[in-house]
């Protein structure tokens, strides 16, 4: 298993609140938005991204983090092996991604991703 990309999640009930200042005037793209998420990114080299969203999706909790994966199940066993606390999942969403939240060693929920 590899780690592809880790994504930071802000959860807010105003996800209109960070156009003015991420896109507008940082210059961020929309990469994704579903009404309940909207995702901010850069194609350049460095792949910055920041997400902030009203809830997780699926009426989960919005997670503290996200971290792709190339084999979700893989990291699901691991993580699952290691002992640490599945809140979700795993599950296959409608927006094209397999997932599970896990708690971190600091109660940190992390949504940890493959896309499909």
């Amino acid at each position: 298993m590899k780690v592809k990309r880790i994504v930071a999640n802000i959860h807010t009930p105003n996800i209109n609140a960070a156009k003015s200042f991420y896109e507008d005037v940082l210059g961020l793209d929309v990469w994704m938005d579903h009404g309940w998420i909207t995702t901010y990114g850069s194609s350049e080299e460095m792949g910055v991204q920041i997400s902030f969203a009203s809830q997780g999706g699926s009426g989960t909790q919005t997670p503290d983090m996200s971290i792709e994966v190339d084999d979700v199940d893989e990291a699901f066993e691991r993580m699952k092996a290691a002992g640490f606390p599945i809140e979700y999942g795993p599950a296959d969403e409608p927006w094209g991604v397999r997932r599970f939240y896990v708690r971190d060693p600091f109660g940190k929920l992390v949504n940890i991703l493959a896309h499909r």
